[in-house]
């Protein structure tokens, strides 16, 4: 979900930059609960930039450094304070031999509670997870009852260890219309500690980025559909599924204004604020779903992250990688 520009890879690696001295965008203010989020001074900071479709982005407590993905380069990238961008792994969601699709690499990265690096990998068609320090990767799931997944997209794991998952058509040659899908479904799922996948939710259109609430008892699911741009909350059940969704807030009519960009990744702070990417950037919502400001990048927003001590947003928006200081602390800090 984006505009694919293929740039060769010296333009890339060129072009990327470890000063931090270079503001994109503004923050846009629309409610006086924003004060406590965001300073009135913060600036949009530029780490680097020249990346063919920036997304994913994990922070690595151990080590102080952020993972993320450029899913048409098929390419892990590390930044790290002091040292700049660097190529982590690649490939990174692709390992065959023959071209697959304009977006075959990893796209959504966490690290999972054992310090692994956990991988929504398009080309592969799979869940995976790596261990940071020695090993090679090992396939978390990759089909539904023998089908195979379209090209997972975004992961978050539940203090319990499942890992939920979304499974839209991005990463496939033909997108929806691809003759090697094995579901019809662009579906939400579940893997359990034991390895077993279930599908929890299977009536999206688009599915991509997923947050779950501090409480863990509402699963959120952004939708980047043009037409139905939802963020979507669901009660999430004792047996680990979930219950009937309902729309949390839509962006639609954002779309519609010509706002760069459709929801796509999000995370949440300790006291349940969302930051979710959408149309126009980073939208902030309060808990009951209001809207409290907007970090506008300016550019299409993929996704983002809480870094360093909890206090640090980093964004991946098109050809770049942001930060953003915040007032807040990531869930999970």
């Amino acid at each position: 979900m984006k505009k694919i520009l293929l740039l060769p890879l010296f333009f890339m690696i060129t072009h990327i930059i470890t000063a931090q001295s270079k503001t994109i965008g503004k923050i846009e203010r629309y409610d006086a609960a924003l004060d406590k989020i965001l300073d009135k001074d913060t600036k949009i900071e530029v780490l680097g930039e020249g990346f063919v479709w920036s997304e994913g982005p994990a922070w690595v407590k151990d080590g102080e450094y952020l993972l993320f993905s450029d899913v048409p380069a098929n390419t892990i990238y590390r930044w790290k304070k002091g040292e700049g961008v660097s190529v982590f792994l690649k490939p990174s969601g692709y390992t065959g031999i023959e071209p697959y699709s304009d977006e075959p690499g990893s796209n959504g990265l966490i690290i999972n509670k054992m310090g692994n690096l956990v991988s929504c990998e398009h080309g592969d068609r799979r869940l995976a997870e790596m261990p940071l320090k020695v090993g090679g990767k090992r396939t978390l799931a990759d089909n539904y009852m023998g089908k195979r997944f379209n090209s997972p997209n975004d992961v978050v794991q539940k203090s319990n260890g499942d890992y939920y998952f979304t499974d839209p058509p991005y990463g496939l040659r033909l997108k929806e219309n691809d003759p090697s899908r094995e579901t019809t479904l662009f579906g939400v799922y579940r893997v359990d500690k034991a390895g077993k996948v279930t599908l929890i939710i299977e009536d999206l259109t688009r599915p991509n980025g997923l947050a779950f609430s501090p409480d863990e008892k509402t699963l959120y699911v952004a939708q980047s559909d043009p037409d139905r741009a939802y963020l979507m909350a669901y009660p999430v059940l004792k047996d680990g599924k979930v219950g009937k969704g309902k729309i949390f807030y839509d962006m639609t009519p954002m779309v519609k204004q010509g706002l760069k960009g459709l929801p796509d990744g999000l995370k949440i702070d300790k006291k349940g604020n969302i930051f979710t990417t959408g149309p126009g950037g980073v939208l902030i919502l309060s808990p009951d779903a209001k809207l409290l400001g907007r970090i506008d990048t300016g550019e299409a927003t993929a996704n983002c992250a809480f870094g360093n001590d909890g206090s640090m947003l980093y964004i991946t928006a098109d050809m770049y990688l942001l930060r953003v200081q915040t007032l807040t602390v990531g869930n999970g800090f």
